[in-house]
């Protein structure tokens, strides 16, 4: 009895990392390289008073208990030719997982959505798609969205202007 509640009770590698409370220092670490990813380890470091080697296993450890997702270069919509952002919201004709499933496989196929989230209101999903104009959006709409599987509905709106844009959390 006593072996099967030390089983019951051990956490697993991941549960492990959920629970890990960030301290200031990391805190300090995560803003920091969320304003600016290029940053150098030495530059970092006198940022958040830190020595060179042990902001530089604060921020192995924060990479290794996932913290850290990763690093990219965020480029500018209008520069690459696309400064049109449409939000289509989605809803579906049922909420069977092999239709969901066959769903989310055909969206992820698609190179001009950013982001596809499954919601909890009036519309199943909530697309953030990127184009050229309103011409393009037709082409995605007519070679990609009209052809998804299960829809029932979908509603589009064009995005204006973009009054805030981040992709920093507050840490």
């Amino acid at each position: 009895m006593l072996c099967k509640n030390v089983e019951r009770n051990r956490l697993t590698t991941e549960e492990i990392f959920e629970t890990m409370e960030l301290d200031a220092t990391d805190r300090r670490i995560l803003a920091a390289l969320q304003k600016d990813g290029r940053i150098t380890n030495a530059e970092l470091s006198e940022q958040v008073h830190l020595s060179a080697s042990a902001c530089h296993r604060r921020v192995q450890r924060l990479e290794e208990e996932g913290f850290i997702a990763g690093y990219v270069a965020l480029l500018d919509p209008r520069r690459l030719g696309r400064p049109t952002t449409v939000f289509v919201e989605i809803t579906l004709q049922g909420q069977a997982d092999e239709l969901l499933d066959a769903f989310e496989r055909q969206v992820a196929r698609i190179p001009d959505i950013l982001e596809c989230h499954l919601m909890a209101g009036s519309a199943d999903y909530l697309l953030k798609i990127v184009a050229e104009d309103t011409e393009d959006f037709a082409r995605i709409h007519r070679q990609y969205l009209s052809r998804l599987p299960g829809v029932a509905q979908m509603q589009s709106s064009f995005a204006l202007r973009t009054v805030v844009k981040t992709t920093a959390y507050s840490v």
